[in-house]
């Protein structure tokens, strides 16, 4: 039994609820009588619920998020129809703006707006005393971080074993791009960078390996970037691995002085870019040196081993098809290991709303709240998008079929509009972008490359085959395996992978690996079947 059950509906397992852990480590006496129950997308409601409901709880705090919106109103509901006495707490950021119009807020007990990390603990304490707020909706004043408890001693041994560990120091942005909640949090406030090191020591000292910094603008703060990184540096060893966002036109030399000597694959580091035009990020209120931004990811393709993964969104208002291809390709350019193909996302709060009228925006009323067209981009074009973005992520920001996407490339025509053919082509065949098996992808891969792009037949063959065996796939279909080489050719083989996430690992640089021969690529139960 417990008098409060604080409850994560995950996007994942590997995600920890990094709110939910604030909250624990900030309730004081009640924290002993307090339980963490955390479960992913895949756990149907009422099983949700039934597992909350054995701890026999007087409040119940939920954390609700974009992503898990839906499913979550759907466990309050059935809470409050089973236990009407029970109190329902929630907060998170899809509940703090435009709190009043949501079926979720509505039949919850209090919505906590804002950061919660005290106030939970205040209302709780009312709550569980017989003292009802005379509000249902209460506004959370900001806390001074450093009077926060921090909450890494939360994590348990089997999160840090499997899972993401989320981490910050500091919270808020100092930019005003209208898409982004973040551009609500002024100003940007820093924890006290002593306490936060001990806790990673103690973090590291249990053997902590993959850590997430959730900060808005890591390197915002180049004095406490740097001494965050060289402490990491110092105390670095093999299978650890760090990611950061950070403002792309900011990176200065004691912070490359740094960087470059992280050894490949332990450094990830997240840049929104979101658009090349600067008539749209002015539209958008986005601020950034694009000579700058170029010259640093250059710098870091060149010089380091850090993972880039930069980040687009297709949508925005002023932004027509043409522009967004021509910012793709100036973005292949630039050779980051992944680009995050995103669709704008009207999220609650977020002034992006302002342009609505003007260039016709019309967003899914559901979540993620991804917009269906406008002025510029129809119904139809904003379905093809998607589809690509999707693809994208299965193709090039996989790992795994690196040395195959740019075979994808027409000559003569860019990355953006080559991509877009065979987007096209595959839907045509596929009719879904999900639950698409590696196989099955390859093979028409394969197909495409040899009957639509007239590539030689044996040459893909090789190509698909070094691409399965550098990522460590042992599936690739019979018809590629028959094409193969009796003899390997006489280049270098694979290394293994980095101890580093797989999907990362698969991007790092190395020896050009010998294709395989049908012998070398080991048969599997399916390949026989097919």
């Amino acid at each position: 039994m417990a008098d409060i059950v604080l409850a994560a509906l995950n996007a994942k397992y590997i995600h920890p609820a990094f709110g939910l852990r604030y909250l624990m480590a900030n309730l004081g006496d009640l924290r002993p009588h307090t339980v963490l129950l955390e479960f992913d997308l895949n756990r149907r409601p009422v099983d949700i619920v039934e597992a909350i409901l054995q701890h026999q709880p007087r409040i119940v705090g939920l954390g609700i998020y974009i992503w898990n919106a839906t499913p979550a109103t759907e466990v309050v509901r059935l809470l409050k129809c089973l236990r009407p006495q029970l109190k329902v707490v929630l907060g998170g950021p899809e509940v703090s703006y435009e709190t009043e119009t949501q079926p979720i807020a509505q039949t919850a007990d209090h919505v906590i707006c804002g950061e919660a990390d005290l106030a939970f603990a205040q209302l709780a304490r009312c709550l569980l005393q017989g003292q009802n707020p005379p509000r249902r909706i209460l506004q959370a004043p900001l806390p001074a971080l450093h009077q926060l408890n921090l909450p890494y001693d939360e994590y348990t041994d089997e999160d840090l074993a499997h899972r993401i560990l989320y981490v910050e120091a500091s919270r808020g942005c100092p930019f005003s791009c209208e898409f982004c909640l973040s551009s609500l949090d002024i100003p940007v406030r820093t924890f006290p960078l002593e306490p936060f090191l001990a806790a990673l020591q103690r973090l590291l000292d249990r053997g902590a390996r993959h850590f997430k910094f959730v900060d808005r603008t890591f390197n915002l703060n180049v004095n406490v970037a740097r001494a965050i990184l060289e402490f990491l540096l110092r105390r670095h060893r093999d299978g650890r691995f760090y990611h950061f966002e950070m403002i792309p036109d900011r990176l200065p030399g004691e912070l490359r002085e740094v960087i470059r000597q992280f050894p490949p694959g332990s450094l990830q580091f997240e840049v929104g870019i979101q658009t090349f035009n600067p008539e749209v990020a002015a539209r958008i209120s986005r601020r950034q040196n694009y000579a700058r931004l170029e010259e640093n990811l250059r710098w870091l393709r060149e010089h380091t081993g850090v993972h880039i993964h930069a980040d687009l969104i297709a949508g925005l208002p002023g932004e027509s098809v043409e522009s967004f291809a021509a910012g793709f390709d100036r973005l292949v350019a630039l050779r980051p290991h992944e680009i995050q193909f995103g669709i704008l996302k009207r999220l609650r709060g977020t002034p992006i709303v302002r342009h609505d009228a003007e260039w016709g925006m019309v967003y899914n009323p559901l979540p993620p709240y991804e917009i269906l067209e406008n002025r510029l981009i129809d119904f139809a074009t904003m379905q093809r998008l998607r589809r690509f973005a999707r693809y994208w992520d299965l193709v090039a920001n996989s790992g795994n079929f690196v040395e195959t996407t740019p075979r994808i490339w027409t000559p003569n025509r860019s990355p953006f509009y080559s991509f877009l053919d065979w987007s096209d082509w595959l839907y045509a065949r596929a009719q879904r972008t999900d639950a698409i098996a590696l196989p099955r992808l390859a093979q028409w891969l394969f197909q495409y490359l040899t009957t639509v792009r007239g590539q030689d037949p044996h040459e893909v063959a090789a190509t698909l085959a070094r691409d399965f065996a550098r990522a460590g796939h042992r599936d690739l279909p019979p018809a590629i395996r028959a094409l193969l080489p009796a003899k390997p050719d006489p280049c270098e083989p694979a290394v293994p992978s980095a101890p580093i996430p797989r999907r990362q690992a698969r991007h790092l640089p190395r020896p050009t690996p010998a294709t395989p021969t049908p012998s070398q690529l080991p048969h599997t139960q399916a390949d026989t079947e097919n």
